[in-house]
């Protein structure tokens, strides 16, 4: 059978709505993609799964001194909620956020260049800073056209401490800076909740090996204020094709189909689905990921996250099938990541598009920068690939994943730190028991 970009692209168009994890809109989107499931001829399962967020209540910073203005923020979920009053600090800019920037930190509000990842935390908490205020956008954005990311304190990040934190625009942090902003007034309320997100699945059982197992995955939701068509509803219909394919050539081996919820707050449905069936992963072979995909402009890429020898066999594979992939062999920030962690070889496919031509995780992510013909064409190897593993008479990736991966992969997850405060965490409980 052959794969049809058409297709996808009506599929695309079903599910090409704001679907944020744990929302209503998102399970409206699981249940789309069970009923084409149904349609191909497969039984769906939707299995939901609970996911931490927060409700923003409020979120306000007004810059006090040397002039008075309020500006829009967007808070960050799950920090930490200031008095009912407000906090009131001098405002810094922490520019490079070293020793230097951060010696007179204390006690005051930071305004800090794009997002901030662990080390940039831990510092922010070392300086013990009042709260921190991170920026998005472009200085060249159009007030209407421009939207304020909605971030969160991630679980990793927690695990070193809490503090206060919102997001503006870039135009306005430029505004503060340019009039020496020097004090200002943050307000957060921030309610912790816990919400339901879903996982859908279905799977083609193999005729000759049937406990040899294949995972292809997909995330569907999207960010805030954003279709999410090219992340990731492309990949989500992409891996529809494949399950079409395999409904109507049933594969030697077992094929598993996931589509995961909550990827974009920490790879959530994922992490699920490897927690509920980690005890079976002597069985799991290779995990098979698409994220990102369909634009007119761009370029076809396999990420292997797994053995080396995985890359060398798709690069060939790719080239002797005349199909234009750059294959690269490191660690993705995607679903693949949950099965590499628990040993299992995993490769992702995604299309790339270079800056100005493909607009990830913002409102300009729609289907105008998005061609059947592209969809297409990059469904036909990457279901070829399936096909290819799936038929193979001895299977040839080893169940193993390279130190080096393993390394890249620690590193991602922030192993170190969260076992680290894990431990601190243990002590301190075992000290208040001794008193």
């Amino acid at each position: 059978m052959q794969v049809s970009g058409q297709r996808e692209m009506e599929l695309l168009q079903k599910i090409g709505f704001i679907r944020t994890a744990g929302t209503a809109e998102e399970e409206k989107a699981a249940n789309i993609l069970a009923d084409e499931i149904r349609a191909i001829g497969c039984e769906p399962v939707i299995e939901p799964f609970e996911i931490e967020d927060a409700n923003i209540i409020t979120a306000s910073l007004e810059i006090l001194e040397p002039y008075q203005k309020t500006y829009e923020v967007t808070g960050y979920k799950c920090a930490k909620s200031t008095p009912a009053e407000g906090i009131v600090a001098d405002f810094i800019y922490v520019e490079n956020m070293i020793d230097v920037n951060l010696k007179d930190a204390k006690g005051k509000i930071v305004l800090v260049n794009g997002i901030v990842g662990m080390d940039a935390y831990k510092k922010l908490l070392k300086a013990e800073v009042a709260a921190f205020v991170t920026m998005n956008g472009s200085l060249l954005d159009r007030l209407e056209e421009s939207d304020l990311n909605t971030r969160k304190i991630r679980k990793t990040l927690e695990s070193q401490g809490l503090t206060t934190a919102v997001n503006v625009r870039i135009s306005d942090a430029f505004e503060m800076l340019q009039q020496k902003a020097s004090k200002a007034k943050i307000v957060l309320d921030n309610q912790n909740v816990t919400l339901t997100s879903h996982n859908v699945y279905t799977e083609i059982k193999g005729t000759e090996y049937p406990d040899e197992i294949i995972v292809i995955g997909a995330h569907y939701d999207s960010v805030p204020f954003s279709t999410g068509v090219y992340d990731n509803g492309a990949g989500s219909v992409t891996i529809m094709e494949t399950l079409r394919h395999f409904k109507e050539n049933p594969p030697k081996r077992t094929i598993k189909f996931a589509w995961f919820g909550s990827e974009e707050i920490g790879l959530e449905g994922s992490k699920h689905y490897v927690k509920m069936n980690k005890e079976a992963f002597d069985k799991y072979q290779l995990m098979i990921n698409v994220d990102v995909g369909g634009t007119v402009i761009g370029s076809d890429c396999s990420i292997v996250t797994g053995p080396e020898c995985l890359a060398h066999f798709t690069d060939y594979f790719m080239k002797t099938e005349g199909y234009p992939v750059r294959v690269e062999n490191d660690n993705y920030s995607s679903d693949c990541v949950p099965f590499a962690d628990a040993g299992v070889p995993a490769i992702s496919f995604c299309r790339f598009a270079p800056d100005g031509a493909g607009f990830m995780h913002s409102r300009h992510d729609v289907l105008k920068y998005l061609s059947p013909d592209v969809l297409q064409q990059s469904a036909t190897h990457i279901t070829a690939f399936a096909d290819k593993m799936a038929n193979a008479k001895a299977f040839p990736v080893p169940h193993k994943i390279p130190d080096n991966i393993v390394e890249k992969i620690n590193n991602y997850l922030f192993k170190k730190e969260m076992e680290e405060a894990e431990k601190k965490k243990k002590e301190a409980e075992e000290k208040k028991e001794e008193k």
